[in-house]
């Protein structure tokens, strides 16, 4: 067919063509995103999908009866979450302040304001590495539910993760290249029930040993000891929650591959989290992992002033020996647990990790439209970095 136009308007200036084999380099689809998107349909495919599961959890929560709300991006402490933060200058304040670890202190203090079932979608910031699983913001869901308890989270998360799998793939087992595109795939079910696990008696059980109170400070070192038996490798301060986090990691979570909560974290790895009824020395906490990946942390809420003075404490402490992860005391947090928080489970969930599993992307770059990169001019780089100081300066 022959056009004939008659007149001619210029709706767009392109002055770059763009590439005629495609485009397979990953530095340049995560840098030109756009170009990404032009090219390649499978890229399209995935941020349709991550946006699916973003209205899907929206929905779930919303039919539950859960009031959606929005929390600071900016704390004058860095609470919620063991995490090391970014810190921001305020200007007109003339403070330094830091980009939320996580919304979960201030969305416990609108529990204890009478909004029973509040829930937040949004962006988080941790100042820490950049790996296939870790970018340093990301997009995360929290909720909290007054008069719940972290069994009744667990059923909750086995029915909103089964329904939610079959909603954006069409079935409760998804095929996932955890090696690659090329090597043969793992399956993981998520038909419920998912598998439960006791954290402390299950590794016990793994290292065939008994693992001494946590609560006293020689326990540190059999730990250290236990982590160089088994060439298990783990960076300064080597405090307790951080050598059994690494040995957690190394022994329980690498059988994880379909769901699994491993539970009942002890105190001093969860100082936000309900001592557990019948375990002494644990709290009432999972994570549920996935292909080997947490992608679920919840607990039933501490909501003892007195307690979670002291367990601020100790995590203060830990700060002062040099863990830039440990959280540090709230006292606005625990005058508002002073009101009354009523008995309360918290739950929290990583969309970009789901996101990964549920488009069988092995790199959390893939699931995030502008991932974090280095700056390919250095002198930009410099540039920024004194211009960044320059500000903190005035």
């Amino acid at each position: 067919m022959s056009v004939f136009a008659s007149s001619v308007t210029l709706l767009a200036s392109c002055l770059r063509m763009l590439p005629k084999r495609g485009l397979k380099d990953p530095e340049t689809r995560y840098r030109q995103r756009y170009l990404d998107l032009l090219l390649n349909d499978g890229s399209r495919e995935v941020f349709v999908r991550r946006a699916g599961i973003i209205r899907f959890i929206r929905r779930f929560l919303d039919e539950r009866d859960f009031l959606e709300v929005e929390t600071p991006m900016m704390n004058s402490i860095a609470g919620g979450a063991t995490a090391k933060p970014f810190i921001t200058h305020h200007n007109d304040l003339g403070i330094d302040m830091f980009m939320r670890v996580a919304p979960e202190l201030y969305l416990k203090q609108l529990v204890v304001g009478g909004l029973d079932r509040v829930y937040e979608i949004g962006r988080n910031f941790r100042n820490e590495g950049i790996d296939m699983t870790h970018n340093p913001e990301f997009t995360a869901c929290e909720f909290y539910a007054a008069y719940w308890d972290y069994n009744d989270l667990m059923d909750f998360t086995e029915q909103m993760l089964s329904e939610m799998v079959v909603a954006v793939t069409g079935s409760p087992v998804i095929q996932y290249h955890a090696n690659g595109p090329d090597a043969p795939p793992v399956s993981i079910d998520f038909t419920p029930p998912f598998r439960r696990i006791s954290m402390v008696s299950a590794l016990e059980e793994r290292l065939a040993t008994k693992i001494p109170d946590l609560d006293d400070p020689a326990t540190a070192k059999f730990l250290e000891a236990l982590c160089k038996t088994h060439n298990v490798t783990c960076a300064p301060p080597l405090t307790t929650p951080r050598l059994l986090d690494k040995l957690v990691g190394e022994f329980l979570e690498i059988d994880c591959v379909n769901p699994t909560f491993i539970c009942d974290h002890p105190a001093a790895m969860s100082p936000l989290a309900k001592s557990h009824r019948s375990l002494p020395g644990m709290t009432e906490r999972f994570e549920l992992f996935a292909n080997r990946r947490e992608i679920c942390n919840a607990y039933t809420e501490l909501n003892d002033p007195v307690v979670q003075r002291a367990r601020f404490a100790r995590s203060s402490a830990e700060a002062a020996e040099g863990d830039d992860e440990a959280m540090v005391t709230d006292e606005d947090f625990c005058v508002a647990l002073e009101h009354g928080l009523p008995p309360t489970a918290g739950w929290g969930i990583g969309i970009d990790r789901l996101a990964m599993l549920l488009t069988d992307r092995v790199t959390i770059k893939d699931v995030l439209l502008f991932p974090a990169m280095k700056p390919k001019d250095e002198a930009a780089m410099a540039a920024a970095a004194a211009a960044a100081k320059e500000g903190r300066e005035e």
